[in-house]
């Protein structure tokens, strides 16, 4: 299940990249397809758990993860729109880090010094990689910097869900979450929504229908239940192997090369992960409770 899900996740930056390339406009794709998503998500859920209740004092964490969820799919269709799949997969890569910094400046984690040795190691990386764009911000460059900002905005929306994960199963949150976010994401795409086209051919529908039920609802139920098994330790090892299946399928699929500098910032983007993870040592939480 672990491997499925990162091969699911992987393969999601190439079907969108091919999605743009042949037709598709970036809001207007996301939100048809996170609309779709959803409904299928609520209706497993609903069957699930027959309530998708919570307690109004936790109200503004769904809110904020929701916040969340809209800003990164914001940034992920435009950042795929603008750069290459592969430098997007290598620079996702750097989540994990970010989570790690968020939490630090929250109180929430006490870091050991591998994190920080590993962190250096991955934004040495992803500079390499930025320094590789080529452009202005609405060329290679800015889609560089929007995917940078993805992979903040999807790590601070992990941390944002660390206290509803207390007191909730993950498909009440994720159904919750995912359709609130939705709502901003439908108002910002309105105009492209009028202006899109859907005279598709059946590869494009294939790919689409792929990137609704894939990465978005299959993923959902199989990352989970497999944390649920395995603890999310393991999971967490296999989830640091997404970025670089992802610049597989996109090199083999979309054709595309990297630079040199791209590649040896994607080698110190996984040493650096690598790094903290084969050094870490547990640590005591600076808090139980977020603020």
């Amino acid at each position: 299940m672990l491997l499925g899900t990162v091969l699911l996740w992987a393969l999601n930056i190439t079907v969108t990249k091919y999605m743009f390339e042949h037709g598709w406009l970036p809001l207007a794709y996301g939100t048809i397809r996170y609309f779709a998503a959803i409904a299928l998500f609520w209706i497993f859920t609903y069957r699930r758990e027959r309530s998708f209740r919570i307690a109004r004092a936790d109200l503004r964490y769904v809110l904020l993860a929701a916040l969340f969820i809209f800003a990164n799919q914001v940034c992920f269709v435009y950042g795929v729109k603008l750069a290459n799949a592969s430098t997007v997969a290598l620079l996702l890569g750097a989540t994990p880090v970010f989570i790690g910094l968020i939490s630090v400046v929250l109180g929430l984690e006490a870091l050991a010094p591998a994190f920080w040795v590993g962190a250096l190691l991955t934004f040495a990386g992803v500079g390499l990689i930025a320094a590789a764009a080529t452009g202005g911000l609405g060329s290679s460059l800015g889609g560089d910097l929007i995917a940078i900002v993805t992979a903040f905005t999807w790590a601070a929306y992990t941390v944002s869900i660390r206290p509803l994960m207390r007191r909730y199963s993950p498909y009440r949150i994720s159904a919750l979450v995912l359709a609130i976010g939705w709502v901003p994401l439908a108002a910002l795409a309105s105009q492209q929504l009028a202006e899109q086209s859907f005279s598709f051919g059946w590869k494009v529908w294939l790919g689409f229908g792929y990137a609704v039920v894939g990465p978005l609802f299959l993923t959902n139920i199989l990352w989970f239940t497999a944390i649920d098994r395995v603890g999310p330790s393991r999971a967490s090892l296999f989830g640091n192997l997404q970025p670089f299946f992802a610049v597989f399928f996109a090199l083999v699929l979309l054709g595309e090369s990297l630079h040199t500098l791209e590649i040896a910032g994607g080698v110190l983007i996984f040493a650096g992960i690598a790094y903290e993870r084969l050094r870490r040592r547990p640590v005591t939480p600076a808090l139980d409770t977020p603020p």
